[in-house]
């Protein structure tokens, strides 16, 4: 056994890599990536070769194969050699490079090579090399750059090959075609409407939003926007009730918040002088908390119901201390509203302060015994780990 695994690190498994950027394997062929082994790129490279005599994809893909016989022929005894051939799409960009490195991922798993000869058409060696470089070493690049005549009928026939391929690839045919479509567009209204003047600033406005656009990124965030769009998938219900439950808990706080200030600034004069001012400040605050405090004292409730519900469904058994932290924060209202009244007019003394303290005291030691007694009789509802039994406990 170990000496199997000696040899298995001793090889050296060599990928002799051909990729397709453009996608044009898949979109005139129909054949699908990723393709690994010899017969099936050779089966590939013959149907694009057919369908497209003039297509570099082919002739790279059968340098690929050339180059995979000469190394077989040549190979030493500690190395192994296979050939892949892997696609992007008809729209290059990001989507092309996501759908390359998807089905690099794909051959790596399979065939975990040491190293990679990459075999290009020449046109995309900048953006294929770095994503194969991150994942693998690649120890040759080898371009396959068609020879053309010089003769003015080749020179021709290249010209209506580019031509064509602007006019039918959607890469290429969105600005040689779409974007001057539109200008043309926007000219025969302006000249039926008798409007030349200013089809100036028109043709401007809109080259400079496609400038911009493209500068910016800003086609492939709405791109990628609309794709999140399409494949959002909601959270769930317990996670969406938690979410809910803590924006209307904050807007509470916030507007609670609000109504404090607004109190304060209608019966309070604030003076220039400090002394003034720290003599007033109590009574500042007990305005303050006096109007605040109901709705700060449900956001907070709402929020801890939020999360009580999540816990609930979840059957953990933090939601019982949960519940009484919401008693306790509940009846904190109560509590707090007398020691507002006490910093407005602290002549009607503190006898509310101290009984609402008292009270809250013995709902709280309540709402423990309540507990206790929820959680033994309902012990088999509650899915509990390890630690969360030894925390409550200890609580």
């Amino acid at each position: 056994m170990a000496k199997e695994e000696m040899t298995e690190k001793e090889q050296k498994r060599i990928l002799i890599l051909c990729v397709d950027r453009d996608g044009d394997l898949g979109s005139k062929t129909g054949v699908k990536t990723p393709l690994v082994g010899r017969k099936e790129n050779l089966a590939a490279a013959v149907d694009l070769a057919l369908k497209d005599p003039e297509e570099p994809d082919a002739n790279a893909m059968f340098e690929a194969i050339r180059l995979h016989d000469r190394l077989q022929d040549e190979k030493k005894p500690e190395e192994v050699f296979e050939i892949a051939t892997i696609s992007g799409n008809e729209l290059g960009g990001v989507g092309a490079d996501r759908k390359i490195v998807v089905e690099l991922g794909e051959l790596l798993n399979s065939f975990s090579a040491n190293e990679v000869i990459l075999v290009t058409d020449g046109y995309s060696d900048e953006a294929v090399l770095p994503l194969v470089e991150s994942r693998v070493p690649v120890s040759s690049v080898r371009r396959i750059v068609i020879k053309h005549s010089e003769s003015i009928e080749e020179t021709a026939a290249l010209f209506r090959r580019y031509l064509r391929m602007i006019i039918e690839n959607p890469r290429y045919s969105r600005i040689a075609l779409g974007l001057p479509g539109l200008l043309f567009l926007i000219l025969s209204i302006f000249t039926i409407f008798n409007l030349l003047d200013i089809f100036w600033i028109a043709f401007i406005f809109v080259l400079g939003t496609f400038m911009l656009g493209k500068g910016f990124g800003i086609d492939r965030l709405a791109k990628n926007f609309y794709q999140w769009i399409k494949e959002y998938s909601p959270p769930p219900i317990r996670v969406q009730t938690t979410n809910f439950a803590a924006v209307a808990g904050v807007l509470c706080i916030g507007i609670g918040a609000y109504l404090g200030l607004t109190t304060v600034a209608l019966n309070i004069t604030m003076p220039q002088d400090l002394a003034g001012f720290l003599g007033i400040l109590p009574q500042a605050i007990g305005f303050f908390i006096k109007d605040s405090n109901t709705l700060i004292v449900l956001g907070i409730c709402v929020m801890l119901l939020g999360r009580a519900i999540r816990w609930y469904l979840e059957r953990d058994v933090r939601v019982l201390r949960n519940a009484a932290l919401i008693v306790s924060t509940a009846w904190s209202r109560q509590i707090i509203d007398a020691t507002s009244d006490v910093l407005i007019r602290p002549e009607l003394g503190y006898e509310k302060l101290i009984f609402s303290i008292v009270v809250g005291i013995l709902i709280g030691i309540a709402s423990i015994l309540v507990i206790l007694v929820l959680h033994r009789s309902a012990r088999g509802f509650f899915e509990e780990t390890k630690e969360q039994v030894e925390e409550f406990g200890e609580d």
